[in-house]
């Protein structure tokens, strides 16, 4: 498979090689602020799970978009952007960055001291937990992540101030939307056009943070319990409708749609990942591949096989050189058996051919 393919395949990918953003998702943010302007007044903006950055690359951008209008009205603070994730992340030009966990305290104190003690605008979260093919588990992980994005969010976001992340569309959804209204009085859950439609995720915009009365933040909140609870039962002020808002008008690329390398009239030119992973998590497969002289049967590398437990690569060979074996040993049993059957034929053949010559010699002799 070529370089091209997944540039045929996905037009969002491409786009973001060719303007400079490190990953498609800049187009998520970007439009969910063109439907909910989410920028307007902001100078201080957090990034949580930043990594690789392309979130905060927007921030950049639009802060200093805002920066600069403030200084043609008169005077204005330059803008602050503080990214945080717990890996390490490419240095980007006006972010702070934290390498940090979002559920310590201590994450959000640093936070706040690079405000200079003061509180955020507007906090971003587009964090996902690796997929386990477990959609349960998965719509769980994610759930538990937007709390934690959103407990670390009541420390260091100013009353006012607006909160975005992502969120995956799942039955007990309602529940997070109750516990989000807690905070925000406006919830909307947004779906960009470059989000694919096949995937379950949406992002919600939650505006005016209006913590409740006498609310004291703290990393110990136990905010999604694990009660059942039948929605609809729920009637009036008790039940919350929380709007679906598409962002992205229709003139946009369709992010489902194969679009011809040409689109829009333009020559293309090939374009490699503006900021590749730090240190991904198949770098070692990666260099052991690169090394031809690799003994894989030395290998000091684990892999997983499905529906066996972790094994190391040479008990992987044994296994399939075992399960090599029995293959051969069937084939050639299959090719023996296929063997005497056509011997068996031959000698068939060979007795007919014996009684038809014997039976014509007694025939002359009779004569």
């Amino acid at each position: 498979m070529g370089k091209t393919s997944k540039d045929k395949r996905d037009i969002y990918y491409r786009k973001a090689k060719e303007e400079g953003w490190r990953a498609r998702s800049a187009f998520k943010l970007l439009q969910i602020d063109t439907e909910c302007r989410i920028f307007d007044g902001v100078s201080k903006a957090v990034d949580l799970c930043a990594a690789p950055g392309s979130w905060s690359q927007v921030l950049a951008r639009k802060l200093n978009e805002n920066y600069k209008k403030a200084l043609e009205k008169g005077d204005a603070s330059p803008p602050k952007i503080v990214a945080v994730d717990l890996q390490a992340m490419a240095p980007l030009e006006g972010v702070i960055q934290l390498q940090g966990d979002i559920t310590n305290t201590n994450t959000a104190e640093q936070i706040i001291a690079h405000f200079d003690n003061t509180q955020a605008d507007l906090v971003v979260c587009d964090g996902a937990p690796d997929v386990t093919g477990l959609h349960d588990m998965d719509i769980f992980i994610q759930s538990q992540l937007l709390l934690a994005a959103l407990n670390i969010t009541t420390h260091i976001l100013r009353p006012g101030g607006t909160f975005v992340a992502k969120i995956f569309r799942a039955k007990d959804v309602s529940l997070l939307y109750a516990q989000l209204r807690i905070f925000f009085p406006y919830v909307y859950c947004t779906k960009p056009s470059s989000s694919r439609n096949s995937s379950i995720e949406a992002f919600v915009v939650c505006k005016d943070y209006s913590p409740p009365e006498g609310y004291k933040p703290h990393m110990l909140n136990p905010l999604l319990t694990h009660e059942p609870c039948n929605f609809d039962e729920l009637t009036g002020i008790n039940r919350v409708v929380v709007p679906f808002v598409v962002c992205g008008d229709l003139s946009q690329p369709d992010s489902d749609t194969c679009y011809p390398l040409d689109y829009e009239g333009k020559e293309y030119e090939y374009h490699e990942p503006v900021q590749t992973p730090i240190s991904p998590p198949y770098a070692t497969a990666l260099s052991l591949l690169a090394n031809k002289d690799t003994d894989f049967r030395k290998a000091d590398v684990s892999v997983v096989i499905e529906n066996e437990g972790p094994s190391s690569i040479s008990e992987f060979k044994k296994r399939a050189l075992a399960t090599a074996d029995r293959r051969s040993h069937t084939e050639t049993s299959t090719a023996t058996k296929t063997a005497l059957d056509e011997n068996k034929d031959d000698e068939v053949v060979d007795v007919l051919q014996n009684l038809y010559i014997s039976e014509k010699s007694e025939h002359v002799d009779n004569n």
